[in-house]
């Protein structure tokens, strides 16, 4: 649905054409001036705040289940086995490898070519094998992290030890730090930087490692879970790497990437 008749429109979605300078014949006034964004004209072109993307996704898809929360160790691998593949083959891997090692000190006791044939799930079993026997052997047999009270490190402390650690970027750390330990931190996954580069959130030329601090700086750290995993819905469901279905985005064309926008 393309909102060609704009004096249908209630809430955050009407903030959003006042704050565009789009005209409304209509008398009701928004239902929550907060949501504007002082920033509207700021770098990136950021006509949308935090707090006006959350309540649209929200309305959408609602509040979603928060994850199971695991120890710092079990999150760090299973972030790992997430890249480039579903939940459900990531799942799949990380049962199999807890089934067949349920000591993380145990898999340095066997050898990579083992632990790719258990993860086979996930794909990528080479690449993967190799980063989690590097991250064990980081951790359990040359000491350079600890996760033992991991998450009551101030949270700079706990990224830094994080990305010190072979094959551990921006992404993986801030899963482990938002998913685990409480800590504030926005990972930003494929689906995420597609959906906010076409919402305008991101500069042009942002790349993925640059878009964790811009995201990160732009939404509100109370909201971090609830903006991701709702993101990430729709950037599944709706917001397609091809063919997005922008007649089913609850944004539609308070998106300046909406195909029929009026830009």
């Amino acid at each position: 649905m393309l909102w060609r008749d704009r004096t249908r429109l209630t809430g955050p979605l009407r903030i959003y054409f006042i704050l565009r300078g789009r005209t409304l014949k209509t008398n009701t006034q928004p239902e929550d001036r907060s949501l504007l964004n002082p920033r509207g004209k700021g770098p990136g072109k950021i006509f949308l705040s935090s707090g006006f993307i959350n309540q649209v996704l929200r309305g959408k898809f609602g509040t979603p289940e928060a994850p199971k929360v695991r120890p710092p160790m079990d999150e760090l691998i299973l972030t790992v086995l997430s890249q480039n593949t579903n939940d459900r083959n990531r799942d799949r891997a990380f049962d199999s490898l807890r089934a067949r090692f349920p000591e993380w000190g145990e898999v340095l006791k066997s050898s990579p070519d083992e632990l790719e044939s258990v993860i086979a799930h996930a794909g990528l079993g080479h690449t993967k094998s190799r980063r989690i026997w590097a991250i064990l052997d980081a951790a359990l047999v040359r000491e350079e992290i600890a996760f033992d009270g991991f998450g009551s490190l101030p949270r700079e402390e706990a990224l830094n030890s994080l990305l010190g650690l072979d094959g551990v970027g921006p992404k993986t750390a801030a899963c482990v730090l938002l998913f685990s330990c409480g800590i504030s931190a926005f990972p930003v996954d494929t689906h995420i930087y597609r959906v906010c580069g076409r919402l305008g959130l991101l500069p042009t030329g942002t790349d993925r490692v640059k878009a964790h601090e811009v995201l990160g700086a732009f939404f509100d750290e109370k909201e971090y879970l609830e903006i991701h995993l709702n993101i990430i819905k729709l950037g599944r469901q709706i917001c397609r790497p091809r063919r997005p279905l922008c007649g089913d985005c609850p944004f539609d064309e308070a998106c300046p990437s909406s195909i029929g926008s009026e830009e």
